[in-house]
């Protein structure tokens, strides 16, 4: 690959740590390179660079900390092609996906430097005569950040951009998985915080060391950890967080579900299905996992279904043709294997796929299974493109399938009656963060829409409110 060329591979650390970390190609299971892990002593001089950056950086207009933002991004804009390549020889995600992430990466820089201008505080009245009474917002310090391996350059962004523009210091953890878009992202954010003169606000501990991530988790001087992963971990990460009195943001498992109503355009509904299930093979925290179609519609529905998955094509991601690539490793083709042994045990009718691909690299067939919402393996997230379907009379009954699963993420509901799009929006229909209607459970927006990280107002998440009074009258108090 041309672009490994362009790519920088030297060491971010500057201790004398010879442990590696392979990159390794998930379309062949072959080795990319070795990119040098971070230490213990690494991670202490990282710390101490990331306290002494705040003292400085904390007192940096926001708007000024935005301009950095900006300046990553101009050379994400720059490096978008070579970026999007990396991250499909990487991570296995078609060329096309790979450049639609850095794509999203720069627009959450444009939301980012926006907010930046925006983060008021609010006047209150006072029942005292001439005193004034308002609040005001204060960066919490240094930030942990713990991403997963399925988006390497958004996830960074989500995480990153907000917490910059609050006047905070970032230490990043990336997955081990994805060692060189890592080196990359850091290797520009090096450039940029030298050139202002801001070296320290932007850091990153690549390693496999579980107990040097744990070290990130447990670090009193950590003010916040936001870990994006598995519900398994995620409950761990906020325990240990939360004994310390620390702050935790977690985005983990997504078990979500797609209602087609009999209303629905199935010119929309049929693509975005598709679409949705089988993107990044299905390793999405959004992936829809379950397909639950109104009974008036379910065999033409599935019928087209099947036609359409019957159409794509899986291989390598740099060829056009291809619209899904394989799994991250062997790990991850194992976990699909025993999901189907388990449809199997169930007597679960398996419509398509359901097999290993034969051949170098981590290749299995996008599934389609007729299951039960109340089996075991489709109360929990298998990270394959593995899609359980099942029928509803009302949509009363359909509401309830979906929401019976302990995840409770991202919703969709194709349809074109108002009532019955109202009703999945309030109260009594989706219980998930996201409910989106015509639109797949994997369309999030960059504004924030979608996301915890993200979410309005989403700069608080990551600073501490201050309420002042303010006595300017001649009496006391």
């Amino acid at each position: 690959m041309d672009f490994l060329d362009k790519l920088n591979l030297q060491s971010l650390y500057s201790g004398a740590n010879s442990k590696k970390i392979a990159s390794i190609n998930p379309c062949t299971a072959e080795t990319i390179t070795e990119v040098t892990a971070g230490s213990l002593d690494d991670y202490e001089s990282i710390m101490r660079s990331s306290q002494a950056a705040f003292l400085h950086w904390r007192d940096v207009p926001a708007p000024k900390r935005g301009e950095i933002v900006r300046q990553i991004r101009d050379i994400l804009i720059q490096k978008k092609d070579e970026l999007g390549s990396l991250i499909a020889l990487e991570t296995g995600k078609t060329k096309f996906e790979g450049d639609c992430e850095v794509q999203e990466a720069i627009d959450l820089a444009d939301f980012a430097q926006g907010e930046s201008r925006r983060l008021y505080g609010r006047m209150m009245q006072s029942e005292r005569e001439h005193h004034r009474l308002y609040e005001q917002w204060h960066p919490l310090g240094i930030v942990g950040v713990i991403t997963a391996f399925n988006f390497p350059v958004s996830l960074w962004a989500w995480n990153i951009f907000i917490p910059i523009i609050t006047g905070n210091c970032v230490i990043w953890k990336p997955s081990p998985k994805t060692p060189l878009c890592a080196v990359a992202i850091q290797q520009i954010c090096n450039y940029v915080m030298e050139k202002n003169h801001c070296t320290g606000i932007l850091n990153s501990l690549i390693t496999e060391d579980i107990n040097l991530a744990g070290k990130l988790v447990d670090d009193p001087r950590i003010a916040l950890i936001s870990f994006t992963g598995s519900s398994v971990v995620g409950k761990q990460v906020a325990q240990r967080v939360t004994e310390r009195f620390g702050r935790c943001l977690l985005e983990c498992d997504g078990n979500n579900a797609i209602i087609v109503d009999r209303t629905a355009d199935l010119g929309i509904a049929i693509p975005a299905v598709v679409t949705g299930a089988l993107a990044t093979a299905g390793q999405r925290c959004v992936t829809p996992r379950r397909l639950i179609i109104h009974e008036a519609i379910y065999e033409k529905f599935l019928n087209k279904l099947i036609e359409a998955y019957r159409k794509v094509n899986i291989g390598d991601p740099f060829d056009s043709k291809n619209s899904m690539g394989p799994l991250i490793n062997q790990a991850a083709v194992d976990n699909f294997v025993t999901a189907i042994s388990k449809v199997k045990q169930r007597g679960g009718r398996i419509l398509l796929g359901g097999e290993v691909v034969k051949g170098p690299g981590f290749f299995v067939q996008p599934t389609l299974v007729e299951a039960d919402n109340s089996w075991d393996i489709v109360q929990v997230e298998t990270f394959a493109p593995i899609l359980y379907i099942m029928s509803f009379k009302s949509l009363t009954e359909a509401i309830n399938l979906q929401n019976s699963v302990p995840q409770a993420l991202s919703s969709a509901f194709f349809t074109n009656d108002l009532k019955a799009a109202e009703l999945f929006l309030s109260a009594a229909g989706s219980n998930c963060g996201i409910a989106n209607i015509n639109i797949s459970t994997s369309g999030a927006e960059f504004s924030g829409v979608g996301s915890f990280e993200l979410g309005s107002p989403s700069w608080q998440n990551y600073m501490r409110r201050q309420s002042n009074a303010i006595n300017w009258s001649d009496a006391d108090g």
